[in-house]
């Protein structure tokens, strides 16, 4: 055997540790921790994940998009190390130190725009649009909100209340926040009104301005727009530019602040440092989270000086802008800059041509989309009626799995391909040809 062969799968899946470790969780642990394959993972490095039987995995989700330079990047865990034998913790609310102020600084010189910016740190992606909204709403002093079909913000109250994404994500949890409005995201391929991304016009936004804005949801009354750059969960969707363009003067015209939710898009994974930055887009209020400290729990808002404005005790964080997470934040983003980033748009690209090279020779593929290595391949019964293949997708995930590579899926059934940003050509075949091997055989 070789010691660093990759993938390599020793024992049937899951092996006995791992069975052994998956019966305990079963009886232990929450039910809504529902995996999508038996993998029970006992270290990582890189690109590898190696599981309690020795068997060692290609992984391609990156812990869902967040270890944006690799498991335990040697910088990263020094970080960490260097940083928990001095102050693990106090409260940034209530005491200073140095790293919340260093990385708040980062953060708002590499924000998209001009402005002074100030940061607001938490925990996690949810966390931080549940700020985000808050701020919207104290600071415009309107109610309402309009998000997007598809969008996936978070389960808690107020994100989920967002998200619209899966319906067994809200199903149960009801009433949500009130004044949340929903219109359609700009995907030409699966759009009720449009779908020729040729002559799509963007029409799904004369649904938010001549349907929301005149029924439900008049302009004056509304605090944000929340929309991803990229669409996530929903399924990796690439907006038309002209998407963005127009929400953000749509939202200028009436007073209405744009709130980026980048917690997945964001730290480099689509090529650039943010995905707004591909459309040109300033957001009022940019939402941080998942890729930016490389696998440790921190989250950050983004506005500018005029915007970050709050009540005494309006807000808080208990563990929010950790010191320990806080360094790690900052050398995820010295490698980023070092050529992660770059890394992130030519893989991508590469990855991109090896992918729809696949759908001449495999017709449930009904499209492969993205931006840089935030990819999804699309699985269909038909290429004429795109009808999604949610049963195929459950087949190819654990078919793969089998065979050495770590897949997850995102919006009604497709492969989502987000590995770490250290990904490398001789990787990216490696999982292309399983993937290859995998659609021959299904």
């Amino acid at each position: 055997m070789n010691a660093t062969q990759v993938p390599f799968i020793g024992t049937p899946l899951p092996g006995p540790k791992a069975q052994a470790m998956l019966d305990r969780e079963k009886f232990w642990v929450s039910q809504n921790y529902v995996k999508d394959y038996p993998l029970v993972v006992d270290k990582a490095e890189g690109m590898v994940l190696t599981d309690m039987d020795g068997n060692r995995f290609l992984d391609f989700a990156a812990g869902i998009a967040v270890c944006a330079t690799g498991h335990c990047h040697p910088r990263v865990v020094a970080a960490i190390q260097k940083q928990a034998e001095r102050l693990i913790h106090l409260c940034a609310i209530d005491f200073s130190y140095p790293q919340v102020v260093e990385l708040a600084e980062r953060l708002a010189a590499l924000a998209p725009g001009d402005s002074k910016k100030r940061a607001y740190f938490a925990n996690s992606g949810a966390e931080a649009v549940e700020t985000a909204l808050k701020l919207a709403r104290l600071r415009t002093g309107r109610q309402k909100i309009v998000a997007f079909f598809g969008a996936f913000h978070g389960r808690t109250m107020g994100a989920l209340s967002l998200t619209a994404s899966k319906a067994t994500q809200r199903k149960g949890y009801a009433p949500f926040l009130p004044e949340v409005h929903h219109t359609h995201y700009a995907v030409c391929y699966r759009c009720p009104v449009s779908r020729d991304p040729q002559t799509c016009n963007v029409e799904c936004l004369d649904l938010l301005e001549k349907t929301l804005f005149k029924t439900v949801a008049p302009p004056e009354e509304i605090a944000a727009i929340v929309v991803e750059p990229v669409q996530g969960e929903g399924g990796y969707f690439v907006p038309k530019p002209e998407f963005l363009d127009r929400i953000a003067r749509l939202a200028k015209e009436h007073g209405i602040l744009v709130i980026a939710d980048e917690v997945q898009s964001g730290f480099g994974r689509t090529g650039k440092m943010f995905a707004s930055e591909h459309f040109g887009l300033e957001p009022d209020i940019l939402v941080l989270a998942k890729g930016i400290a490389s696998g440790m729990p921190i989250s950050a808002v983004v506005a500018s000086d005029e915007l970050m404005q709050w009540r005494s005790g309006g807000h808080g964080s208990t563990f929010g802008g950790n010191p320990v997470s806080c360094e790690a934040a900052m050398a995820t983003i010295d490698l980023l800059e070092e050529g992660l980033m770059d890394n992130a748009a030519k893989m991508g690209d590469y990855l991109k041509g090896r992918l729809r090279a696949l759908m001449e020779k495999h017709a449930c593929i009904g499209e492969v989309r993205g931006l840089g290595l935030m990819l999804a391949v699309d699985l269909v019964k038909n290429r004429e009626s795109r009808e999604p293949d949610a049963e195929l997708l459950e087949k190819v995930l654990h078919a793969a799995f089998e065979k050495g590579v770590a897949f997850l899926g995102c919006g009604e059934s497709s492969v989502r391909i987000a590995p770490p940003l250290v990904v490398s050509e001789k990787e990216s075949d490696v999982a292309v040809d399983i993937l290859d091997q995998v659609f021959a055989e299904l």
